[in-house]
């Protein structure tokens, strides 16, 4: 249903891809780490694709290449904790965000388990631990939509900004 009413009207040609993502590096977004661990393993990749959807009940969306590495993880765990960053957290941003094996990313940080067995980032701003209560699939993407069982706060008090392709502090 989603997709049909995104559907472009045949005399709308195409925007080019790098169009497209050119204005997007002009649109700010929190970095985020997204976790998991269940049947289908232990996994965490960095996003900056995630949102909230309504307060009641408590649920964000948080968007997953299907051809990324850890997309089966999720899909088998139907559970993430997004693990909001805090300002000084770029290189585990950039790890997470790479090729480095599973290992060595969760190695490079302490971690908690949270209500839905996700991984909680100690040092995190927030961390928002959720079930995953429903899907869709939009383009090369997976929407989830994660309603959300538990919070865990931080003592941080800057966030971390993703805006023109580079990474900026956000608040005090």
């Amino acid at each position: 249903m989603l997709t049909s009413m995104l559907q472009p009207t045949p005399a709308t040609p195409p925007l080019a891809k790098q169009d497209y993502r050119d204005a997007m590096a002009r649109l700010g977004a929190a970095v985020n780490i997204i976790t998991t661990d269940g049947p289908g393993g232990r996994a965490g990749f960095t996003a900056s694709a995630v949102c909230s959807v309504t307060d009641e009940p408590p649920t964000l969306l948080v968007c997953l290449n299907r051809s990324a590495s850890v997309h089966d993880a999720f899909v088998r765990n139907r559970v993430l904790c997004v693990n909001v960053l805090a300002h000084g957290q770029e290189a585990l941003s950039n790890l997470f965000g790479g090729k480095t094996a599973m290992a060595e990313r969760f190695a490079a940080a302490d971690w908690l388990h949270g209500a839905s067995g996700s991984p909680v980032l100690q040092g995190a701003l927030v961390s928002f631990d959720c079930q995953v209560v429903d899907s869709g699939q939009v383009g090369s993407h997976d929407v989830l939509y994660a309603e959300v069982i538990g919070l865990h706060h931080g003592q941080a008090s800057a966030g971390l900004m993703y805006f023109q392709r580079a990474y900026h502090r956000l608040g005090e």
